[in-house]
């Protein structure tokens, strides 16, 4: 008995311990820190520069090119305060000065080489994340849908233009009334076998084509995208075939004033992205040649006759829409480069920033305080995990092009609309994390996470609304459990529900549910089996409810009732992924001081994934509650041990100050210089 009311006096007095923390929050993390620093475990030594050299890609030659050009030309650096038209203006002569001067050509990567290419976007976005959009309007959607939709007619006419800015283009897919629901674009091609041309027509104002990069000011040429409609010579009039792409010009090459039937007009200032010009395109009975039908997958006869090798229009939009996959491949990409950059300024704020401390006793780094560590080290965790993720898209997304494999162009298109959606978003979210971390200072625009935010927060929804794309993925999820149980097989990315759904069908077992050593935990079997077991009861559990509700409801109502089942799990679908090919990169690193580095933050994104979503876990039993507990304790100490290493963990990220540009976050006389800002 009295040993008993000693344990639960000790533990009592841990827990006022710990509560004194939130009055005295200084002499807290004094306490914080000498109890984890006597934890046995010493601080992990890191090869900052060994490790760079893993993380940089293999064209950092070029970005290192566009970085000097843009520091030797001030001129064209962007300054904080600048109105919309001196944005635009600003913009445009950034993306003719790249090409023209600094000799950048981007087009022939989009096809031959897109991890060059992907290059290219990061460290012109890191200029200016206006530039990177423009740019990729110009070379990655007008010039990749001539590229990748049309033959060689339009490639031997249009490619050297596009190339050299002669030929600035858009790319005309959404409109007022319809964005994610391509297949229902009313924008109408309709064939005059007479005069050999198709009529471009916007048929009401919900048709008018909306937000189109490039359109408002610089543009000359459109991909527009329409219904193809050809005459029958019957009483239906018209045979409607489905969206394809069309090149329209715009505007004038000498006077650039809009063609006879082009309507331009001006979408105004936007919450970002404010070099971009997005206009609105409306077409009042506007003829193209035949010659003008992008016609890699369907054609128009001079007599009015289609052929295609694709059979149904169903077939023909996939097959158009899978050659844009690219465009959510760099946003993917592009989002962990802004998270890089925020997490970053962030960090090396919360290093240099002071503030409170042990009575008597210097201040201490914000960055030492757990709830600072619980805000930024995770993020941090993440960046590394999203950096391998996306590295690995690129490469998938590579070898598609080169190949064309049926089973990997699948594989990429399912991937690449799940990284983009979870990525962007938690970037967004990140961002907003990132400018409270560093209080006031944060708030200045010159500190660069309002500039960030504004621009960054469209990922979200172009090239495709996160909702629809986390849809797609866990239709794509379904379509393979459907597939198991035919005796089929799954795709490359999937080949893990294989084993991991006869997991699920079987109960967890007990005695591993409770093990909690740190050995265990740290076991990347462990972790990945966690995250893998999850996904497979999401997926069983929703595939019985569809079944149940589609039978009053239909397939329609079932899957709208439960809608945030399966967008749950497409998320967890993705983390999976992301944390495979986190331990891929981790156990392949050959320098042992930069392997240990990432394997500790390898093993803090996976605790805290599972610490986020304990609930699930208890809910089955697949952790016990001792079970639990050891993890939150293990992932804390685990941030802990991640913020002693995070200088060179964001130092390893090689960005240079004119990339991160945040007076705070110089690595030296930071106050110095956000003071000589303000005018002092």
């Amino acid at each position: 008995m009295q040993t008993s009311n000693s344990k639960g006096n000790a533990k009592a007095e841990r827990r006022i311990r710990r509560l004194s923390l939130h009055l005295t929050p200084a002499a807290g993390v004094a306490a914080e820190q000498l109890e984890m620093a006597t934890c046995g475990r010493g601080k992990v030594s890191v090869d900052t520069a060994s490790l760079s050299r893993y993380m940089r890609g293999k064209h950092r030659d070029i970005q290192e090119k566009i970085f000097a050009y843009f520091n030797a030309n001030p001129r064209l650096q962007t300054p904080v305060e600048i109105s919309k038209d001196e944005h635009r203006d600003l913009c445009m002569k950034q993306l003719i000065g790249l090409v023209r001067e600094a000799g950048i050509r981007p087009l022939r990567y989009v096809v031959d080489d897109p991890s060059k290419y992907f290059a290219i976007v990061e460290a012109a976005g890191a200029v200016d994340m206006s530039l990177g959009i423009k740019l990729g309007v110009q070379y990655s959607l007008w010039g990749g849908s001539v590229l990748n939709l049309g033959t060689k007619k339009h490639k031997d006419k249009y490619f050297d233009g596009i190339d050299n800015l002669d030929y600035p283009g858009c790319f005309a897919m959404t409109e007022l009334h319809h964005g994610s629901n391509v297949q229902g674009l009313q924008t109408a091609a309709t064939f005059d076998p007479i005069t050999d041309e198709f009529i471009i027509d916007t048929p009401n104002d919900g048709a008018i084509k909306w937000w189109i990069g490039n359109a408002a000011v610089h543009g000359k040429f459109a991909t527009v995208f329409a219904r193809l409609k050809l005459p029958t010579y019957d009483t239906k009039g018209v045979s409607d075939m489905g969206v394809h792409a069309f090149i329209v010009p715009i505007r004038d090459m000498n006077t650039h004033q809009p063609l006879p039937g082009i309507e331009i007009h001006d979408c105004g200032h936007k919450v970002g992205l404010n070099g971009v010009d997005n206009g609105a395109l409306r077409f009042r009975s506007v003829r193209i040649p035949r010659d003008n039908l992008l016609n890699r997958f369907g054609d128009v006869s001079r007599d009015g006759k289609y052929t295609s090798s694709l059979p149904t229009v169903n077939k023909r939009f996939a097959a158009t829409l899978g050659e844009l996959v690219g465009g959510r491949v760099a946003l993917a990409y592009s989002s962990v480069s802004v998270l890089k950059v925020a997490s970053t300024i962030a960090i090396r704020y919360s290093l240099l920033r002071q503030q409170f401390g042990p009575p008597n006793k210097p201040e201490v780094s914000i960055l030492d305080y757990q709830s600072q560590q619980h805000k930024l080290m995770p993020m941090l965790a993440s960046t590394y995990a999203f950096h391998f993720a996306t590295k690995n898209l690129v490469e998938k997304y590579s070898q598609m092009k080169k190949t064309h494999d049926d089973e990997l162009v699948a594989d990429v298109h399912a991937l690449s609309a799940g990284l983009k959606a979870y990525i962007t978003a938690y970037t967004a979210k990140s961002l907003s994390i990132c400018r409270e971390a560093c209080g006031g200072h944060g708030y200045a625009a010159v500190n660069r996470f309002g500039i960030l935010r504004n621009d960054h927060d469209i990922f979200q929804t172009f090239e495709g609304d996160n909702t629809v794309l986390l849809q797609q993925v866990a239709a794509d999820l379904l379509k393979q459990y459907k597939g198991k149980f035919k005796g089929g097989t799954f795709a490359v990315t999937w080949n893990y529900l294989r084993e991991s759904m006869n997991t699920y069908l079987s109960q967890p077992n007990p005695v591993t549910a409770r093990w909690e050593g740190e050995d265990h935990l740290r076991d990347p079997k462990f972790q990945l089996d966690a995250f893998r077991y999850r996904t497979s009861r999401l997926l069983q559990s929703v595939a019985v409810r569809l079944r149940k509700h589609s039978k009053s409801l239909g397939d329609f109502g079932a899957w709208n009732r439960c809608l945030n089942h399966l967008l749950t799990l497409a998320e967890s679908h993705i983390e999976s992924v992301i944390l495979a090919k986190f331990i891929e990169a981790m156990e392949s690193c050959p320098d042992p001081s930069s392997q240990a580095a990432l394997k500790l933050v390898c093993d803090l994104y996976a605790l805290d994934r599972i610490w986020n979503d304990i609930g699930t876990y208890r809910n089955v039993d697949y952790v016990a509650p001792n079970k639990a507990k050891a993890i939150h304790k293990l992932s804390e100490y685990l941030s802990f041990q991640v913020r002693n290493i995070a200088r060179e963990l964001v130092d390893a990220f090689d960005l240079p100050d004119q990339v991160t540009r945040a007076p705070i976050a110089m690595r030296s006389e930071a106050y110095s210089q956000y003071t000589q800002y303000v005018g002092f």
